[in-house]
């Protein structure tokens, strides 16, 4: 790790002394007009560009780990040899320089051209597999995107499709409830690709489609337009969808749901008039609604039947912190109550009262999409069954995201997780493993939500604990707090301490690792 003054820019190119780098430690400097991140691992030094490719994160304030540097934002990894992104978020490398010492000198010289590196050999013990003859993806978000990427990344030259029945190409989703919807992020901001993009990486994509069964005998997917398509390898990531209020006045135009960049940008233009919403559901998607609507000068009532919020999934002291957040800036919390009806600007609670809405938005979880899977025959379990190599009940097809539920590792039960990092991983594994590599996913969760100026970190997964510690201050906004069961770690929660949370990640895989 490095402690250096950021606004110090040492000459790299000129060379600076090889103590001032400690172990595993990186400075941060310039060549040129490039910020250049030199990283000594070991005893080996490597240059590398200093920003994450994924938010532009300042990787001196990550931390190396062998031979990669993690980025404190959002976790995405880069090898130091090549700069190639090992795990998402981040989808694009970062380039890198030729490093030469002399003597206790290191200096950094030209930039190198970005090359393949070479894949590992296939263990002799293990039969190679044959190469699909194409790979078709079923779904555009998070999961199908990644998975698509890396094919390509992995040289594969077959016929690559993404089936999806989103209006537009995979978007950045974690931006439609925080800083698009807020109006921070411009339009474009949002792919995940540009457009062109899919041409210059020969991948089919179609939108507006949905697959209505999956064939896994004559490998074919019959679409919704009638049309069949045969596939070598296939890839479920149907994701989720929002759980839909059951009462009176749910389907009206007055109630609004946050899944994809149209339900976004819906909400957005009802918001340029709106005085006044309701939000239903004290969820991370609901709360983070909350923040974007008073950003934008909103009052906001939420409606929710915990007593806390978030408290099911990070327990009362850090849901009370959240729930303060929100109240500072506004919001006005209706708890252990939920929307019995809504009839035009009228909104009425459970507990008989009322509130006056523009429009309503629903936040009050998602479900994983298996009706293709069910269809199919596939074995469900609660979303998806899939093993550790994330394929599904048949041979040749895999499931990834939101809606795969796989054996953990780390917490040795079956789960399922709704979050983006997640999703992009496990659809970059499952890409590995489409093209035979048979490579365990065994990635630690992790994933953040951004309120106000306070960002949240999450590491690991807890359905249960018996202790929650604190260290540091939840009100002073520093702090790291720690979930286990039975004397065993399962997830670190950070606000303001971005290297220990990248820290604990590193300890959760460990850990495993150890045992």
């Amino acid at each position: 790790m490095s402690n250096v003054d950021q606004t110090v820019r040492p000459d790299l190119a000129t060379g600076v002394a090889a103590r001032e780098v400690a172990k595993d430690g990186m400075l941060l400097g310039r060549v040129g007009d490039d910020e250049v991140l030199l990283v000594r691992a070991g005893e080996e030094f490597f240059a590398v560009g200093a920003h994450c490719t994924h938010y532009h994160g300042a990787l001196v304030d990550g931390i190396v780990v062998g031979d990669t540097v993690r980025c404190p934002l959002h976790h995405a990894c880069f090898s130091l040899r090549s700069g190639e992104v090992l795990r998402a978020p981040a989808l694009d490398p970062i380039p890198c320089w030729r490093v030469e010492r002399q003597g206790e000198t290191v200096s950094v010289r030209e930039k190198l051209v970005a090359s393949r590196p070479a894949r590992p050999a296939r263990p002799a013990s293990r039969p190679a597999s044959p190469t699909p003859r194409s790979i078709m993806i079923v779904g555009g978000g998070a999961a199908g995107l990644a998975a698509a990427d890396m094919v390509r990344r992995e040289g594969y030259e077959g016929p690559v499709t993404i089936v999806s029945a989103d209006d537009d190409p995979p978007v950045d989703r974690p931006n439609l409830s925080k800083d698009f919807l807020a109006g921070d992020a411009q339009d474009d901001w949002i792919p995940l690709w540009p457009p062109e993009t899919y041409a210059e990486r020969h991948v089919d994509l179609v939108l507006r489609r949905r697959v209505s069964s999956i064939d896994p005998v004559s490998r074919s997917v019959l679409l919704d337009d009638g049309s069949r398509r045969e596939f070598g390898a296939l890839l479920i990531a149907t994701g989720a969808d929002p759980v839909r209020l059951p009462i009176p006045g749910a389907d009206s135009r007055q109630v609004f749901y946050l899944r994809s960049f149209a339900d976004s940008r819906a909400i957005v233009e009802r918001a340029r008039a709106a005085k006044h919403v309701v939000v239903v559901g004290a969820s991370f998607i609901g709360l983070e609604v909350s923040a974007s609507l008073r950003a934008r000068g909103i009052a906001v009532d939420v409606v929710a039947p915990e007593r806390v919020p978030l408290e099911r999934v990070m327990g009362v002291e850090v849901g009370r912190f959240v729930q303060s957040l929100h109240e500072a800036q506004g919001v006005v919390f209706h708890l252990g109550q939920t929307v019995s009806s809504v009839a035009g600007r009228t909104v009425t609670l459970s507990g008989g009262g009322t509130l006056d809405a523009d429009f309503v938005v629903v936040g009050v979880g998602v479900r994983p999409a298996t009706a293709v899977a069910e269809k199919s025959g596939l074995a469900l379990d609660r979303g998806i069954a899939v093993n550790e190599y994330l394929e599904t009940s048949a041979p040749g097809v895999f499931a990834a995201g939101d809606v795969a539920r796989w054996p953990d590792p780390h917490t040795g039960e079956r789960i399922r997780v709704e979050h983006w990092v997640v999703a992009e991983r496990q659809g970059q594994v499952a890409a590995r493993n489409m093209l035979g590599r048979r490579e365990r996913f065994d990635a630690v969760p992790f994933f953040w939500s951004q309120h106000y100026d306070v960002s949240i970190k999450y590491v690991g997964h807890a359905e249960r604990w018996d202790a929650v510690r604190v260290d540091g201050s939840l009100e002073a906004r520093n702090c790291a707090v720690t979930y286990s069961r039975d004397g065993r770690r399962l997830a670190v929660v950070t606000i303001h301490r971005d290297r220990e949370s990248l820290s604990a990640e590193v300890q959760l895989e460990r850990a495993r690792a150890s045992e």
